[in-house]
């Protein structure tokens, strides 16, 4: 099993900045992805940000050239770092596990909120 444990969301104002962790424990060496997600009220889960196990990294078209994903393997912890946030940003942001036989694992969310 994998565990995630999402932590940074809070209440920023328009064209700030937060960072977010996923801290990750457990069968880490099955993972091949980790990525982060959001939802805001009303709508669908979708995909921000991933990184690969090789250190590829995508990103959705609404936040490329404002979040980075990046890594820190001896902390076994993924970061969101977010700049120039935005009232759609808005949202609970979770962060996902994608392994190779074991599944999906998700994180409970931490709650992001930009006020304009």
């Amino acid at each position: 099993q994998v565990q995630l444990v999402e932590s940074g969301g809070g209440l920023v104002q328009t064209g700030g900045s937060l960072r977010l962790s996923c801290a990750v424990s457990g069968n880490i060496f099955s993972i091949n992805a980790l990525g982060w997600f959001r939802q805001a009220p009303g709508k669908q889960r979708e995909l921000v940000a991933s990184i690969t196990r090789s250190g590829i990294t995508s990103y959705a078209d609404s936040v490329k050239g404002r979040f980075t994903i990046s890594r820190d393997i001896a902390k076994n912890t993924v970061y969101l770092q977010m700049v120039s946030l935005k009232p759609e940003d808005t949202a609970v942001y979770y962060c996902k596990a994608t392994t190779r036989i074991l599944g999906d694992y998700w994180g409970q969310g931490t709650q992001v909120a930009v006020s304009s």
